[in-house]
């Protein structure tokens, strides 16, 4: 019964999680939002100490059940390690623990998470690779799914669904993203929770909390045979029954499979705290001999000690276990254009068919910033990166493509904004909505005008009316939300008198609409510079 609930608060958890990422529209943020606020990393920079403390809180009471209940990447790898199980006789072993890897890696995360190296940190924590993962590759799959459905949907003259774009927002972090998968599918195919326990530093740090869990499972050495069943079905390899009948909770992450597997009623989830990690029991009238019982379970005789002793099971304690479980279970769940097709080179045009024919239309490629910009609601470039998780959540629900991860390798996988296929619209506050780390702060529309996050200038020499291509544009002055560029009249080298554009950055936002809808190709004439620090009205 305790895996089955766990398996089932598990399942809910996955799929709600992912369904965060593959939302583009938002709207499920509105219900499902705080599963991503109680992640372990995103709490803490956030600097959430209610959620940091539910969580020690739970891991001291019932031990890691955050790493196989509420983790997406826990709980994956329990998928993966079920199904290379499946129909085989593959058994786990009993592996000491990898000291000088998992530690090592945890101080590496530590430092890193001090120094403000959040890229590395980001690359080690479990619920920002499960958001690159499904952002990267299950989020196109899932958006041509959406766009056939509105391919058939228009055909029947309805409007329910809306095509979504599909395309490689930054190849090194799909790279990354592929590594991820590979690598942790391997380790869960091979070794089960590997992953888990030997290089994830959040399993690290609830290790430091579940070695000491109230309520934990416990091996009853006076019933338990030595069979081995349990060792063979822990995907912690943590459970040692040659050497004391013995279980690693530091490693053990409550899946209850070896509870679900025993046949000798010798594995028990209960209070233990300050127990050791086995319990002997006096024989009573339970009594069973040890042969009797090796032939009902289809049991070697030498594989069970001289004496034995099989009681029924404590009803009493294992209906509050499960109406503890229930409890926890219900409190938790209440509280690339497409991949094959990349982005064209910077010199080839692309085909567009209009009323004239064909047209040679060169794609805009991102100009050299001399500041990074960053969304609106965050304080600071530094702020940002400090506290961002490289999630890829605002990115997945950035309706004008503006948001993407970054290149650089200082920032690399985290966010930046960038305007060739769109700009920020000022209405549009999606990102500061779902952000669980508080690298963005949520805003309003009202606020966003106010908030400045960088500022345009403009290179003539780029300009189609100053360099004499055509003698009259001004599409940046036309949808500034702002009215932040106006037009002023400059004589040009042929004698000619003509209206160009001229920023006012006291009025600038930063938003990206002229650099967007300015004509010149392949760079923008208009190019927003972020600032260090942000300006908010």
């Amino acid at each position: 019964m305790l895996k089955k609930i766990r398996v089932i608060l598990a399942t809910l958890c996955l799929v709600a999680v992912t369904l965060l990422f593959l939302d583009f529209s938002g709207t499920l943020h509105h219900w499902l939002g705080w599963l991503a606020k109680i992640q372990f990393l995103p709490a803490v920079l956030a600097l959430n100490l209610v959620v940091i403390i539910a969580l020690l809180l739970v891991t001291i009471l019932f031990g890691r059940i955050y790493c196989s209940v509420i983790c997406p990447l826990g709980v994956f790898q329990d998928g993966v390690a079920n199904l290379s199980r499946k129909g085989k006789k593959g058994k786990y072993s009993y592996s000491k623990e990898m000291k000088w890897l998992r530690y090592g890696v945890w101080v590496v995360f530590v430092v890193a998470l001090i120094a403000g190296v959040n890229a590395l940190v980001a690359l080690l924590a479990p619920y920002s690779a499960w958001g690159r993962i499904v952002q990267n590759l299950l989020a196109p799959v899932w958006q041509w799914g959406n766009n056939l459905f509105a391919s058939i949907a228009e055909k029947h003259e309805s409007y329910s669904f809306y095509t979504k774009e599909v395309w490689l927002k930054s190849l090194p972090t799909f790279l990354v993203a592929v590594a991820t998968l590979v690598a942790i599918v391997i380790l869960a195919w091979k070794n089960g929770r590997t992953y888990c326990n030997t290089i994830c530093p959040v399993g690290t740090t609830l290790s430091f909390f579940s070695r000491f869990a109230m309520f934990r499972p416990v091996i009853d050495a006076s019933k338990c045979k030595s069979c081995h069943l349990c060792e063979h079905k822990c995907k912690a390899a943590c459970i040692d029954i040659d050497g004391g009948k013995k279980i690693d909770y530091s490693r053990c992450v409550d899946c209850f499979n070896c509870i679900d597997n025993c046949k000798f009623d010798a594995l028990h989830y209960r209070f233990a705290w300050g127990r050791g990690t086995s319990a002997g029991q006096p024989s009573g009238p339970g009594r069973v001999h040890p042969r009797s019982a090796a032939a009902e379970y289809g049991l070697s005789p030498e594989a069970t000690p001289a004496d034995g002793n099989v009681a029924p099971a404590d009803r009493t304690r294992r209906a509050f276990l499960v109406g503890s479980a229930l409890a926890l279970g219900g409190s938790a769940l209440s509280g690339v254009k497409a991949l094959a097709q990349t982005e064209p080179a910077e010199d080839e045009p692309v085909k567009i068919e209009g009323e004239g024919g064909f047209a040679d239309i060169i794609p805009k490629i991102a100009p050299k910033r001399s500041v990074s910009i960053t969304p609106f609601g965050s304080e600071s470039v530094e702020a940002f990166y400090k506290h961002c998780t490289a999630c890829q959540l605002c990115v997945a629900v950035c309706p004008n493509d503006v948001l993407r991860p970054s290149k650089d390798l200082k920032h690399l996988m985290q966010p930046q904004m960038s305007f060739e296929r769109g700009y920020c619209r000022p209405e549009c506050v999606k990102c500061s909505e779902v952000c669980p780390a508080g690298a963005i702060l949520k805003i309003t529309p009202e606020e966003k005008t106010q908030w400045k996050v960088g500022t345009a200038s403009i290179a003539p020499w780029l300009c189609l009316v100053d360099n004499g291509e055509v003698e009259e544009c001004g599409n940046c002055s036309r949808h500034c939300p702002v009215g932040a560029i106006q037009m002023v009249k400059k004589v040009r080298e042929d004698g000619k008198t003509v209206m160009i554009p001229s920023v006012e950055e006291e009025k600038c936002i930063g938003c990206g609409a002229c650099e967007n809808l300015c004509p010149a190709r392949p760079i923008s004439a208009i190019t927003v510079n972020g600032y260090q620090i942000h300006h908010k009205a």
